[in-house]
């Protein structure tokens, strides 16, 4: 089993606070007969207003350019964050025929002094990597945290050595290098790549962290969000203002291996709020599950996964209640992007489950197993409403975990048009077929673009009308590119 594998680098971040919630999850309304309309979606101009926040639905860009400039001027740090990164090689002790590999490092460094004011939320898969075992134990231990430190290429899973000290050698060159008060235990390490494979320890706590703590800059978030990248296309980044003046500023990767419980997906929200560590890790725990584990790419979960949220503690504690709603936007945002710029990714789909007979946690299920449906995934990524295969996963699904419910009265919509009620198809008529096809393409993205061109869904709508259960999950399709960057991922 190979986790994501691309240049690796280390990490300093901050976090940052946000307000409002993200249109992509909300539910969408079940229309009888016409298709959503997307006419609102807005278009980027490198010459309009300057915001300091991302909004909750990203405009359409024309060019990579657009896009990266759009983010720059977006990516403020909030205040008491630095970041750094650094480039490196090293010589896989597993595969040395392969030569000097790159690997990269960011450090996100707290300016201001450690912090009692961070959460974390990590993987549950039962061969986590070895910065799961580390951060696991910081949490429980109410360690104050000073710095992180991320690293890509090697996820430091599973190793033939010894992964806990590998982690903490890199932590502890970290702690030297900023002369920390607090050592080696008030840094938080991550790393993403190749499972299997030991970690470069020594590269990068001698050659990395080092040339990632002299690069440390308070200005913009950005160059993180493009350093933790892997096979991501694009950086991914996030941010909000709130009414007192603190920020959110939110940065993710991963673009495979992506079903959260959380995906290979490392996430690190930076704000320079003070909100209380018990009540931050309520407020991230409830984003986390209504946005990163509300999406899936290809039904994998990650050893590596980590969603982490930070205080800097520069303004006093505001309105819990929007730092909250701030907080939800940013993560519903980048579990989003996550989505959009995964591997191969050529449609994104939306599926709004409502009145589902069970809990919202059964409903969330459905919509996974929905997106995960091989047949359907295809039929998406080929513009073919081949409705029967959407009928088919539900139907299965109902089957095997809610086998005495009844879905007599359950219907279906695509593009807001119903395709299915009263235990029939109601598809009658090219003018349907043509109707349902051009949704599909009217969605539709290029599979290895370089940016988001646009926040277009495939709206899939399910409602069983016997029940109170309700859930948005956002899945891909799956097309020829994600095979071929998966089968030669190490290569």
């Amino acid at each position: 089993m190979w986790s994501r594998m691309a240049p690796s680098r280390v990490l300093i971040v901050a976090l940052a606070s946000s307000s409002s919630t993200v249109s992509a999850f909300l539910p969408r309304p079940i229309l009888a007969t016409r298709p959503l309309s997307f006419s609102s979606t807005c278009r980027f101009s490198s010459s309009s207003t300057t915001d300091t926040d991302t909004p909750a639905v990203l405009p359409t860009f024309d060019t990579k350019e657009d896009y990266l400039s759009f983010l720059q001027e977006r990516s403020q740090l909030p205040k008491g964050f630095a970041t750094g990164t650094a480039k490196g090689t090293f010589v896989s002790q597993e595969a040395p025929a392969m030569g000097k590999l790159p690997i990269s490092g960011t450090v996100i460094h707290l300016t201001e002094g450690p912090t009692e004011n961070w959460a974390a939320v990590f993987t549950k898969n039962k061969f986590p990597g070895a910065p799961i075992i580390v951060g696991r134990a910081r949490l429980a231990s109410g360690n104050a945290l000073q710095a992180l430190v991320i690293n890509n290429k090697v996820s430091n899973v599973c190793s033939g050595g010894d992964g806990v000290a590998d982690a903490e050698q890199v932590c502890e060159a970290v702690a030297q290098a900023l002369q920390l008060p607090g050592g080696a235990a008030s840094v938080l390490p991550s790393s993403t790549g190749v499972i299997g494979w030991r970690v470069p320890a020594k590269e990068l706590a001698q050659d990395v962290v080092p040339q990632a703590v002299k690069n440390l800059q308070t200005t913009s978030g950005l160059n993180a969000a493009k350093a933790i990248m892997t096979t991501d296309r694009y950086p991914k980044l996030r941010s909000k203002t709130l009414s007192n003046g603190a920020r959110i500023v939110g940065i993710a990767k991963g673009a495979g291996m992506i079903e959260p419980n959380m995906a290979t997906m490392l996430a690190y929200i930076m704000t320079d709020a003070t909100v209380p560590r018990q009540e931050l890790q309520k407020m991230l725990t409830g984003a986390v599950n209504q946005s990163f584990n509300s999406i899936s790419i290809d039904g994998d979960e990650s050893t590596s996964d980590t969603c982490v949220a930070i205080c800097s503690n520069q303004y006093p504690q505001g309105d819990l209640d929007e730092f909250k709603e701030a907080l939800n936007q940013v993560c519903l945002g980048l579990s989003a992007d996550l989505v959009r710029n995964g591997e191969g990714t050529a449609h994104v789909m939306r599926v709004q489950i409502d009145n589902f007979p069970g809990s919202d946690f059964e409903a969330r299920r459905l919509g996974r197993h929905i997106c995960n449906s091989p047949l359907f995934k295809c039929a998406v990524s080929g513009n073919d409403p081949n409705t029967g295969r959407l009928a088919g996963a539900i139907g299965s699904f109902m089957g095997k975990f809610k086998n005495e419910e009844s879905v007599s009265s359950m219907s279906l919509t695509l593009g807001g048009r119903t395709i299915f009620s009263n235990g029939k198809f109601v598809l009658e008529g090219d003018d349907v077929e043509k109707e349902l096809s051009n949704h599909m393409k009217d969605a539709q993205l290029g599979e290895e673009d370089e940016w988001p061109r646009h926040q277009k869904f495939v709206e899939i709508g399910v409602d069983f009308a016997n029940g109170s259960g309700s859930a948005t999950v956002l899945g891909s399709d799956l097309t020829a590119e994600y095979v071929v960057v998966n089968a030669d991922y190490r290569s």
